[in-house]
């Protein structure tokens, strides 16, 4: 891989519920465990809340992208990245990701096509053998859905 960007954060205190900063200061967020997985929540953010924000905006970049190259309309389109997180085996955690896609100006078919294509330049994940279902989209990880509105 030839590498355009490296991004750098540092996690303090008590990791979960610490403290995150960029390197470039930019990023200075303090971290609360979810309620879903026993902690107090609130108006923190957590580690998922951050993957899902950076891979919704990769992923509709590259939508975008895509629809530039191809002529098709994507003005308005918006991508919502849900993140989920449990155990996959013992001492282990995995991630889950879902995306919903909303292309208003192209047919239903013309977005599910456009979202099932794998648009180039979304970052690749490493995917857990037996754990993808399928999907036809390359490189998300396991348990990805795709949901293309219109």
């Amino acid at each position: 891989m030839d590498i355009l960007y490296t991004a750098s954060a540092t996690a303090t205190g008590d990791g979960r519920s610490g403290h995150v900063t960029s390197s470039d200061g930019v990023l200075d967020l303090d971290l609360a465990i979810p309620k879903g997985m026993g902690g107090p929540g609130g108006p923190l953010t957590n580690p998922e809340e951050l993957f899902a924000a950076g891979y919704a905006a990769c992923f509709h970049s590259a939508i975008k992208a895509v629809g530039r190259r191809t002529r098709k309309d994507v003005d308005g389109t918006t991508v919502t990245a849900d993140v989920g997180i449990g155990a996959v085996e013992e001492g282990r955690f995995g991630l889950a990701v879902e995306l919903e896609v909303a292309v208003p100006n192209l047919t239903p078919d013309e977005a599910r096509e456009l979202v099932e294509q794998g648009p180039p330049g979304v970052p690749v994940l490493q995917r857990h053998p037996g754990e993808h279902r399928g999907h036809p989209h390359r490189g998300l990880m396991p348990a990805w859905r795709s949901r293309a509105r219109t």
